[in-house]
């Protein structure tokens, strides 16, 4: 997957960012806001077939699973908002990690946001290195772990951060997801998250998360070398996309 720069960036802060996002470091918190015009628009993706139908995909028919949101809610972590259910988890987040997640496309969908947001640099190692160890997978995951913990070093010796703390807060929204495939031992989606750029206009990203069901759980495989970036493009549009309720807690 060819991706921008600029859309590593913007990835960054939600996983990594993750977003998500999605995570060598959120880019908004670490390298400081990409202006919108640095973001090149990812082509539209086409629409998903409707759900709990197949829709057609490059290696044949690609399974879109039917996935009710109604149950799911916002929960505040360092002031980015994650989407929870009491149907499908995480049922634990003590410590600042989100565990135990329903084996079911929704179970699927919240893990591989709510592990992914924590899989970041930004949340200090206490977090991210509990969650990459425990929750990431993948040849790539020892990549992520080693990037995470460079990432936040240079960004706490910089900030004057000390005894592992959290490097603040970051403002992104995770807006919508995309299904590729689903079944009950492995998933693959876009999140897409937004956060601010110049002259208050909203800037958008789309970052590719895969999960598997593994030891009773859903696990995130790492990104392609440990890094975010690689699995990040910038967005343009939310075509084809399913809204989360109230788009990140109605913000």
């Amino acid at each position: 997957m060819n991706r921008a720069p600029g859309a590593r960036r913007l990835i960054l802060t939600a996983a990594a960012a993750a977003a998500i996002l999605l995570c060598a470091g959120l880019a908004f918190a670490l390298w400081g806001r990409p202006p919108a015009s640095r973001i090149p628009a990812a082509t539209a993706p086409a629409p998903s077939s409707p759900a709990g139908t197949a829709g057609p995909g490059s290696q044949g028919q690609l399974l879109v699973p039917r996935v009710s949101l109604a149950s799911v809610r916002w929960s505040s972590f360092y002031r980015v908002d994650l989407p929870v259910s009491a149907q499908a988890g995480p049922y634990d987040t003590s410590g600042g990690v989100a565990v135990r997640f329903a084996h079911t496309p929704l179970g699927a969908l919240l893990a591989a946001v709510n592990i992914g947001v924590r899989a970041n640099a930004q949340w200090g190692p206490r977090i991210f290195g509990t969650v990459i160890r425990g929750q990431v997978t993948g040849p790539d995951a020892a990549a992520l772990l080693a990037g995470c913990q460079a990432a936040y070093d240079q960004a706490a010796r910089s900030a004057g951060v000390s005894g592992g703390q959290p490097l603040g807060t970051v403002d992104v929204r995770e807006q919508a997801f995309r299904w590729i495939t689903y079944s009950p031992a492995a998933a693959i989606l876009d999140l897409a998250v937004a956060g601010p750029g110049d002259g208050g206009a909203t800037v958008r990203a789309t970052v590719q998360i895969e999960v598997i069901w593994d030891g009773g759980d859903w696990k995130v495989v790492a990104p392609p070398g440990g890094d975010w970036g690689n699995s990040a493009a910038g967005l343009s549009s939310l075509a084809g996309y399913t809204a989360f309720p109230g788009q990140g807690g109605g913000r």
